[in-house]
């Protein structure tokens, strides 16, 4: 596996740091805690990062509070920590904060060790946590941008479905094709990949609740599902009719102008406009010509949809590469 130093790694490195030096300058005993709380505070999203922050301070002011019931109320004893933990981990399961429980637990045994409960370890334990939390919260402040990744799974989707498109025209024209299928996984994963990144950058935005891009392979997935769909329905075809050259058309059009949403009503118009086309056609002679034209139909509803969940998405992301205008037909 290769060597790499990523960006959360980097932020964690001097971020731990940071929080240790702070806690030193500013006279706090166990001043390391910081540094392992800004460890685990320090996620790969804002949101997640705040989120767990909240958790950890709720659960620490919580095991200071059992600390101080128990061991004053009870004894310093090593039963005691077991007692307080079989309040504490339920409580804060309870409360939602359980991530918490690791470095909440930390700071039990800080008060245990101390043998006393006083307001300046209660003061140490809150200060060190405040540090180990406020400096994970700024170091996350610093996120990359994702826009450019996202670009590129844009491309590289749209590239894919191109290709399936233009494989698709080529056995409506000659019905074989020596196509091996491998854009196929690889789309799934491809789509698969970019909306878990894509979620991500969403996370990273307090004022906002969804992306561009989140919404566009939300899109590619329906409609990938709708190519899969269909594929089984093309390779039945094996019979070359008028119909089928109508529809290599239409679809070689349509991958020319993969990710325009500006042509998809366009699309629909036109598709429209080639089954009235197809109703005033004669009738088919033969029971192979009918499977074929029966199919081509089937097909033709199929792409409908697809061109619909396109049309109906709120937002695309801007178009990376130009497109080849679009080409009326002329039937």
């Amino acid at each position: 596996m290769k060597f790499r130093i990523g960006y959360r790694t980097i932020k964690t490195a001097i971020g731990t740091s940071a929080a240790i030096i702070f806690s030193q300058i500013l006279g706090f005993q166990n001043f390391a805690s910081a540094g392992i709380i800004t460890i685990l505070c320090i996620k790969p999203t804002k949101k997640k990062s705040l989120q767990t922050s909240i958790e950890r301070f709720i659960a620490a002011i919580l095991a200071i509070i059992l600390s101080g019931v128990v061991f004053e109320g009870i004894a310093y004893h090593p039963l005691m920590i077991g007692l307080l933990l079989l309040f504490f981990i339920p409580m804060t399961v309870m409360l939602k904060v359980s991530d918490g429980i690791v470095t909440s637990s930390v700071t039990i045994l800080h008060i245990y060790s101390a043998g006393q409960f006083t307001f300046d370890l209660v003061l140490n334990e809150i200060g060190i946590t405040t540090i180990g939390i406020g400096v994970a919260l700024i170091a996350n402040i610093f996120m990359p941008s994702l826009d450019q990744k996202l670009g590129e799974y844009q491309m590289q989707i749209e590239e894919n479905f191109k290709r399936i498109l233009d494989e698709i025209v080529i056995y409506l024209r000659v019905n074989e094709s020596n196509w091996d299928g491998l854009e196929i996984p690889e789309t799934a994963r491809l789509i698969e990949e970019a909306e878990a990144l894509s979620y991500r950058d969403v996370e990273n935005h307090f004022l906002r609740d969804d992306n561009v891009y989140y919404h566009y392979f939300k899109m590619r997935e329906r409609q990938f599902e709708i190519i899969e769909r269909v594929l089984p329905i093309v390779t039945s075809i094996s019979h070359t009719v008028e119909q089928g050259e109508m529809v290599a058309d239409f679809i070689e059009d349509l991958s020319t102008n993969i990710g325009s949403k500006a042509t998809a009503q366009e699309f629909l118009d036109r598709l429209h406009e080639m089954k009235i086309s197809f109703k005033s056609m004669e009738l088919p002679k033969t029971r192979i010509e009918f499977e074929a034209r029966a199919a081509l139909v089937q097909f033709t509803r199929e792409i409908e949809e697809y061109l619909w969940i396109q049309r109906s998405t709120k937002d695309l992301p801007i178009e990376k590469k130009v497109h080849v205008p679009f080409k009326k037909s002329e039937n």
